[in-house]
């Protein structure tokens, strides 16, 4: 293989397609919108079964029909092309099929996250230009004094209605993000994007069309857990396992005997602290593959997950690129990576930032053309707001956050991420946040540490803080005096969270 330079990246998607059979790789097409798509799921995998809930469960081609019907009901209530559909639901099959409907009809689909108050339902209503709400029934009398249409999610007509005629560069659906400025956001995906990322969901090591099986333990109203663990399974022909209720579907990993799953890495710890403690037999038996992303992995994981034979890879995306930028197969051998770039996308670092563009990137957050023109050049581009490098092969290591860069009073930029990384490598960290505090009214480099637990059984906790003293005394040892820790805090607590379960940098 040759070095990598800007000038010899076809190799790139080569990493990829290479990952698939041959047979396997010559059945896939990526479909620009997803009216084609679900035309193509319906005929090419009909007699396979698509969804199921333990209770119901639905081929692709009923499923396609239903979806039809679906359809015909959203055509019946008025809507003109383009009209905002917000979807409030659970991750269910009505959630799955309502969300292809609502695209395949040329209407922009927003999944709602389940967790959401009425008062969130309501200004995110009237933010987004809803013209129809698609309620769960369990949601509708906490909603029904909003002034929108409201409509049953279980709702379709008699007979099903035909796809509508649908440009790539249309816009499919809007979903809630963070983005690179940090106030909550809507970003659009046109279909071009969103199917994208759907295409690049299939390419994994191995087999990927011999039935596999997913669990939707992600929310729908992310692009991780819409795009890789949703669309990414109706493409390869898998079967979709909803997840209404998280710890319930969890506890029946055994009965569902999962091949794949996506997961952040905090599901992941999940899992890994749950097959100790009932056995690897815990998770199906059958689970040989997860895809994370969404948060630093640490390599402890990856090492979890190999000593019950399961393969973990790591990925790196945001919602403005519609799921993962880059995904890294050999997770073991090189830790720090995140991979090479997917298939169909370009990129180029900048004063150290990340940016790429593509068939992948969103059209713009909704409304809200100052943070627009923030991230989206006038040409295409996406700045991530990462700090990155590749190395002469093609992988690529998040060096830190610009918005989380540490400025000294000597005038040193610091990333903490870089400093975090040192720690994440070790087994007993389970969790960490580096930040600056003040300390005799001097800016430091300050850290807290979550200990993983179960390494220190028997030991007391001040047995426990000694040890985490040492080790940073160890570290600071390998690191330039700028990054050193000066500032140690043992947390008995876990961290506050994100809703993707990532370390909050707001403690």
């Amino acid at each position: 293989m040759p070095p990598f330079t800007k000038t010899n990246k076809s190799y790139m998607s080569k990493y990829f397609y290479d990952m698939l059979p041959a047979e396997e790789f010559a059945q896939l097409k990526y479909f620009p919108t997803t009216a084609e798509f679900v035309q193509w799921i319906g005929e090419k995998w009909a007699d396979r079964v698509a969804v199921s809930n333990l209770t119901e469960s639905y081929t692709y081609a009923q499923m396609c029909e239903r979806i039809a019907r679906r359809r015909a009901f959203l055509y019946a209530q008025g809507l003109k092309k383009g009209d905002k559909v917000a979807i409030f639901e659970r991750n269910s099959i009505d959630a799955v099929e309502m969300f292809l409907a609502v695209t395949s009809a040329g209407f922009v689909a927003i999944n709602l996250p389940s967790m959401l108050p009425a008062p969130a339902v309501a200004g995110s209503c009237k933010k987004f230009d809803v013209s129809l709400l698609v309620v769960r029934d369990e949601f509708k009398e906490m909603v029904a004094e909003l002034p929108v249409k409201m409509v049953p999610s279980s709702s379709m007509a008699e007979e099903g209605a035909p796809v509508a005629e649908i440009d790539k560069e249309e816009s499919a659906a809007i979903f809630f993000t963070g983005g690179t400025t940090g106030a909550p956001k809507g970003a659009v995906l046109p279909h071009r994007a969103l199917m994208r990322g759907s295409y690049n969901a299939c390419f994994a090591p191995g087999s990927q069309m011999g039935g596999e099986r997913f669990v939707g333990l992600l929310p729908l109203s992310h692009v991780f857990g819409l795009i890789f663990s949703t669309m990414g399974c109706f493409y390869t022909g898998g079967t979709w396992f909803a997840a209404e209720d998280m710890k319930a579907t969890i506890s029946k990993l055994p009965v569902i005997k999962p091949t794949k799953l996506v997961l952040v890495p905090g599901l992941c710890d999940v899992l890994v602290g749950l097959a100790k403690m009932y056995g690897p037999q815990f998770l199906g038996g059958s689970l040989k593959l997860i895809i994370t992303g969404a948060a630093l992995v640490p390599p402890r994981l990856a090492v979890e997950f190999e000593k019950m034979g399961i393969k973990l890879c790591a990925g790196y995306g945001m919602t403005e690129g519609a799921n993962l930028t880059s995904a890294c197969v050999e997770t073991t051998e090189k830790p720090d990576s995140v991979g090479k770039i997917y298939p169909g996308i370009e990129t180029k670092v900048v004063d150290g930032e990340l940016w790429f563009r593509g068939d992948n990137t969103f059209t713009g957050y909704y409304n809200d053309p100052e943070n627009t023109a923030a991230t989206l050049t006038e040409d295409g581009w996406v700045k991530t707001g990462d700090l990155v490098r590749f190395d002469e092969e093609g992988y690529l290591y998040i060096t830190g956050r610009i918005k989380n860069l540490i400025i000294l009073s000597n005038g040193e930029n610091i990333s903490p991420e870089v400093i975090e990384e040192h720690f994440y490598k070790v087994p007993t960290v389970k969790d960490c946040l580096v930040s600056e505090k003040v300390v005799d009214g001097e800016g430091v480099i300050a850290i807290e540490i979550l200990p993983n637990m179960p390494a220190f059984e028997g030991k007391s906790w001040e047995d426990v803080e000694a040890y985490f003293n040492k080790l940073v005394n160890d570290i600071n040892a390998t690191l330039p005096s700028v990054q050193r820790v000066s500032k140690l805090t043992v947390r008995r607590e876990d961290f506050k969270r994100t809703g993707s379960l990532k370390v909050a940098r707001n403690q």
